[in-house]
């Protein structure tokens, strides 16, 4: 009988003990705010304070937790375009001769986000634009893109991002520290930044001169009647006007840390 109780009491207190532990260890990893940690991320490669708590985590989590907290486009966008700024900071940053073969530098996987190999590419290409083809002006789209970039890419392509990418060029725009709540107004901010100093209007000649980008991914804009409607929402040409676009030559320099300054936007 003595046997039995203590028995019982043994399993008792098994029951109890791992399933605080369990409940304990669950609560741990749903506590992880991931969008959050992308902005620290962010500020770690900012600073030049360690990252590697942040990639470590980043690598081991659970693919399903960060889907539920990456519920829409908004958190995606924040949280995606901090990685892909972060992630290329910290990279040239330790070995900055990988920028010479940019080609193999953007496809390259070396980011390891919840057990997968990610390249920047694929971050911008196939997560932020919704699995575009890369060279093809946004007019192609993937067609058999993995399962990993259809649980995590946006809905929808919004053409903003390309004025919040930096991938390490001097003609990139500066780096954010993007937030779900605030990612409209934050880009549209960025938009408007960028172009007022990149765009270049010509009255008496009737051009204007607009960054590579909007040439590269023309489609993401809505072609070149998309880019004057963008060009006048801005107010950097004005209304009613219809200029010849050009495309300006991007300036490929490595050029890091390049980040908003308060006084700019």
């Amino acid at each position: 009988m003595r046997l039995k109780l203590s028995l019982r009491y043994t399993l008792i207190l098994f029951f109890v003990f791992t399933g605080v532990s369990v409940s304990a260890q669950t609560q741990k990893v749903k506590a992880t705010d991931y969008i959050k940690m992308s902005q620290n991320f962010l500020y770690a490669a900012k600073t030049g304070d360690s990252t590697a708590a942040f990639i470590d985590t980043l690598k081991n989590s659970d693919p399903n937790i960060l889907a539920e907290q990456l519920d829409n486009d908004h958190k995606k966008l924040a949280f995606w375009l901090n990685l892909y700024n972060g992630f290329t900071q910290v990279i040239l940053k330790k070995d900055p001769d990988q920028y010479k073969t940019r080609g193999s530098f953007f496809s390259s996987k070396q980011i390891y986000i919840a057990g997968q190999e990610l390249s920047l590419d694929l971050i911008e290409h196939g997560i932020l634009r919704h699995s575009k083809v890369k060279w093809s002006e946004g007019y192609l789209g993937k067609l058999f893109p993995s399962g990993f970039e259809k649980k995590f890419r946006v809905a929808k392509l919004d053409y903003r991002i390309h004025f919040a990418l930096n991938c390490g060029a001097k003609s990139c725009p500066p780096i954010a520290f993007y937030e779900p709540e605030q990612i409209d107004k934050q880009l549209n901010v960025a938009v408007k930044t960028y172009l007022k100093g990149e765009v270049t209007y010509s009255k008496s000649a009737n051009t204007v001169e607009v960054p590579a980008l909007m040439g590269w991914f023309r489609h993401d804009f809505g072609g070149k009647k998309g880019m004057l409607e963008i060009l006048i929402n801005n107010k950097i040409i004005p209304e009613g006007t219809k200029p010849r676009i050009h495309f300006k030559k991007y300036d490929w320099s490595l050029y890091l840390n390049n980040y908003k300054s308060e006084n700019n936007g």
